[in-house]
């Protein structure tokens, strides 16, 4: 724990719980909210066959990332998980969504 408390740069325990536990909200509430949305989307598993999964975790991946920063915020966590959402989206080729 010692070595990701540094490489996050986080000084206390409490804070690096308090990050855990936003990871597990957000993981399961936008699973939880992909449902509801493919619903409202017509996005059936009778329609898309196998392709019902891999167009359901391309619909969670905004979710997700929406609700990390949102769920951070309510745990006072917005300044980690932002620098960590940018550093995340950077890495994935979607960084011009960061410049001024």
């Amino acid at each position: 724990m010692r070595k990701l408390k540094e490489r996050w740069g986080i000084t206390s325990n409490i804070q690096l719980s308090i990050i855990f536990i936003v990871f597990a909200i957000t993981g399961s509430a936008s699973a939880w909210l992909s449902k509801p949305l493919c619903y409202l989307l017509g996005i059936t598993k009778d329609d898309l066959g196998m392709w019902f999964m891999p167009v359901r975790l391309l619909l969670i991946f905004p979710i997700y990332q929406v609700l990390l920063v949102f769920i951070g915020f309510i745990f006072g966590q917005f300044s980690f998980f932002w620098a960590f959402e940018k550093k995340m989206l950077k890495r994935l080729g979607l960084g011009f969504l960061f410049r001024a």
